[in-house]
């Protein structure tokens, strides 16, 4: 298992950027299944002209329509921009009953929807560094963005759980693409026993890196304090995100 000391390394530069806050009709325009539990439905429409989304773990808020009451609001990631078609893509992740997964299991082409934001972006510049991105199901549109989005030899390793080899996704890089699945059952998605045991066995590689963690709240604090205290990797090398939580809570 290899220990690094990034202390005494030149912290990583974190922009941090603030956008007023625009609402935003829209209509769906494709749905296409990724994998047996993930789809990607694509907006469009006019009103995506000046959106922007610089950084892969930014979201918007999605408001999901409810027969017969408020729309319920929702956080996701923006999976990808075309800004000459004007359309947006975002992956959702199906998982019991919710508001949101029930209209992404019945959207068709032009259903309306309304979107907001993102109200803030944090971009994370280490251009030196190597990466290890770590998440379950929730993130992972966060995770194959960011892939996508690297320049081309960045080192980077994946850690990502899902149900099963079913579940797997193929993401399309530059980087120099290390990935690991974790298969584990729905169930055991707020135990960070599985996650845990796949990082102990890593040999991360030598100099500065950047691990970036999106999971169940307390699934990615028990990663952070593994890091922390047993990886010795600085808090300024390590973004955790709590993206959903066991008790209910949508977070992505």
């Amino acid at each position: 298992m290899t220990q690094l000391d990034t202390a005494s390394l030149p912290k990583p530069v974190i922009e941090h950027q603030k956008f007023d806050v625009v609402r935003r009709n829209l209509t769906v325009r494709r749905v296409q299944e990724l994998a047996p539990n993930m789809l990607r439905i694509t907006l469009g429409g006019d009103e995506l002209a000046g959106f922007n989304s610089p950084s892969s773990d930014d979201h918007i808020k999605l408001f999901i329509p409810v027969p017969g009451g408020e729309p319920a609001a929702r956080d996701y990631t923006p999976r990808h921009f075309d800004s000459g078609a004007l359309e947006l893509s975002i992956d959702f992740a199906l998982h019991g009953s919710g508001a949101a997964t029930t209209w992404a299991r019945q959207a068709k082409p032009g259903d309306a929807i309304q979107i907001a934001g993102p109200r803030g972006s944090k971009v994370i510049k280490a251009p030196d560094a190597w990466w290890l991105l770590i998440g379950d199901e929730s993130a992972l549109p966060a995770t194959g963005r960011r892939l996508e989005e690297m320049a081309a030899g960045t080192r980077v390793i994946t850690v990502a759980a899902v149900r099963g080899p079913e579940e797997e996704l193929r993401f399309e890089t530059k980087a120099n693409l290390t990935p690991i699945w974790v298969h584990r059952p729905i169930a055991d998605a707020a135990d960070p026993a599985p996650f845990l045991k796949a990082v102990a066995a890593l040999d991360l590689p030598a100099g500065p890196g950047f691990v970036w963690i999106g999971a169940e709240g307390e699934v990615a604090r028990a990663l952070r304090e593994y890091f922390i205290n047993e990886r010795g990797i600085s808090t300024d090398w390590i973004k955790a995100a709590s993206y959903w939580s066991k008790n209910g809570e949508n977070k992505k």
